[in-house]
């Protein structure tokens, strides 16, 4: 017989999504907190309780595809508006915080230097996938700005840890030009083979010419980015996002619309189970970290954790406060005094460090020795402190950012649905404009094409009501669209009702209730919106 316990633990943990995601959508409850609390329940099950989180399956499996999907749906536009800002926060803003972690423990709890930096690597990224769940509620300015830094700054730890394990394990000693030199090949090495795997994936699509085997390309690409990427030790994580990013760019013009819809929905839900899937393994794993502490007691642990999450939200909160205004005296450009950010609007980015799955993966990942055969020092406190600064982060910043984004006195914002209705709105102008051009080349008969101008005239007079303020406008058409939409979709609904009636007097058979089936769920994705970013 086979054993079953890999299913089981399979079940589990997707009972526990599915029912904490429900539960949490109903009430409003914070999901990654509810999700983690749900891990640490499953930690008390025979069945996961010894279950084990290799860091390959963390850094190989779950990083790429949740980076990918959140390259493709992040603005790179918003992303060169304030590039400064990414690469500050991202590169330096990364190295500060290691050095203030790396020095408290070395002062405070007696790690080696070589240690303390490998600490401080391990706490300083941002976590993408905990980002984008804990702070959507920020308006979309502030919160591109910090999904694609949690994007970046992956890859600025990870080469800082590589260069601090080298030193604490003493595979090399800490040269400053080597440091460096690590530095620029993760960053140029990574940005280099994103860039090509994006030109060898659309060359691909093009080739390929099938909407199936396209999104088969849609699933390898950001997998063979990390894995060229960390081949040539360049940054896997920078690889896969400039991947994204490119595709995100080029995409729309060469990716047909059947591809989109099916790589839009296989990439929504496989990334909505692992980002769930990882606040499980937190909680899950805490138990485990908390039973394999030695090298000091578990009270000294604890408080070792808390006095780091202490380090690592003082040192974001200083940084957000005093170099942005730093830079003001330098740079007084009207351009970028339009951009500037208040001091209450300025706290929820500085509140929402969150750290995640990346600095767990991190963690495990430390060596169990030297290369000298020694156990590698005070590994299970490294451990323990990562798993509380992840929930100090997560659950103790998660839970009060509401409160913050409160204090923050933030409009309503309105930019993004004003860009959509000028797209709406310029869209259906230019359809209009070239109805008779394409009329003419289709050879289409009159009562076809004055039907055909009709619905779309009618489309655009509702994106554009005469009446009211600009603002009343958008509130109006907005209205207006959904009343038809529910229309046109409760007659889809008529239409299915009659056609499985159809089927089950066997009018017709299954084959062509799939068929027609097919095309009214199509005619609803186009009033719905097919799958995509959200």
């Amino acid at each position: 017989m086979y054993d079953p316990t890999g299913l089981t633990v399979l079940v589990l943990f997707g009972v526990v999504i599915l029912v904490l995601s429900v539960v949490a959508r109903r009430t409003g409850a914070n999901a990654p907190v509810l999700l983690t609390l749900g891990g640490l329940a499953l930690a008390f099950v025979p069945a996961t309780s010894g279950l084990r989180v290799p860091p390959e399956l963390v850094v190989l499996l779950f990083l790429p595809a949740l980076l990918y999907w959140e390259s493709l749906t992040t603005s790179l536009q918003e992303i060169r508006n304030d590039l400064r800002t990414l690469v500050l926060s991202s590169v330096f803003l990364v190295l500060a915080t290691a050095a203030a972690v790396a020095a408290a423990a070395h002062h405070l709890l007696g790690m080696g230097w070589a240690v303390a930096f490998v600490l401080g690597a391990i706490v300083a990224p941002t976590d993408a996938t905990a980002v984008a769940a804990v702070a959507r509620a920020l308006p979309r300015r502030q919160l591109t700005m910090l999904r694609a830094e949690s994007l970046v700054n992956d890859g600025t730890a990870l080469v800082l840890f590589g260069v601090a394990v080298a030193a604490a394990t003493g595979a090399e000693e800490f040269e400053p030009l080597g440091a460096l030199g690590a530095f620029a090949l993760s960053y140029l090495g990574g940005t280099a083979v994103g860039a090509l795997v994006a030109w060898l994936a659309v060359t691909a699509r093009r080739i390929a010419g099938d909407a199936l085997l396209g999104s088969v390309i849609s699933v390898l690409t950001p997998f063979v980015a990390f894995l060229l990427a960390e081949e040539i030790h360049a940054s896997g994580v920078l690889a896969v996002v400039v991947a994204g990013l490119a595709i995100s760019r080029v995409g729309p013009r060469i990716i047909s619309a059947r591809t989109r819809v099916q790589s839009y929905s296989f990439w929504q839900i496989t990334t909505f189970l692992l980002n769930a899937a990882l606040f499980v393994l937190v909680g899950l794993q805490l138990p485990r970290a908390l039973r394999e502490v030695s090298s000091r007691s578990l009270g000294a642990a604890v408080l070792a954790a808390l006095l780091v999450a202490v380090v690592v939200v003082v040192v974001r909160l200083l940084w957000m406060f005093t170099i942005p205004y730093l830079i003001r005296l330098l740079d007084r450009r009207a351009s970028q005094r339009a951009r500037r950010i208040g001091a209450r609007g300025r706290l929820p980015l500085a509140w929402s460090g969150f750290r995640g799955a990346v600095s767990l993966a991190i963690a495990l990942a430390v060596p169990l020795t030297t290369t000298t055969g020694a156990p590698f020092p005070d590994r299970d406190l490294l451990i323990v402190i990562a798993f509380g600064v992840i929930l100090v982060t997560l659950v103790g910043q998660g839970l009060t950012l509401p409160a913050v984004i409160r204090f923050g006195h933030f409009g309503p914002d309105t930019s993004f649905d004003r860009q959509v209705l000028v797209a709406r709105k310029r869209t259906l102008d230019a359809a209009l404009e070239a109805l008779p051009r394409l009329a003419a080349d289709h050879e289409m008969p009159e009562g076809l094409v004055a039907r055909v101008r009709a619905e779309h005239e009618h489309r655009r007079h509702v994106l554009d009501p005469a009446h009211g303020s600009d603002a009343d406008a958008l509130d109006d058409a907005r209205e207006d669209a959904a009343v038809e939409t529910e229309l046109r979709i409760a007659l889809l609904h008529e239409r299915r009702r009659l056609l499985l009636h159809l089927r089950d007097e066997s009018v017709i058979d299954d084959a062509v209730l799939l068929v027609v089936q097919a095309e009214l769920d199509n005619e609803e994705l186009g009033l719905r919106g097919a799958p995509g970013p959200e």
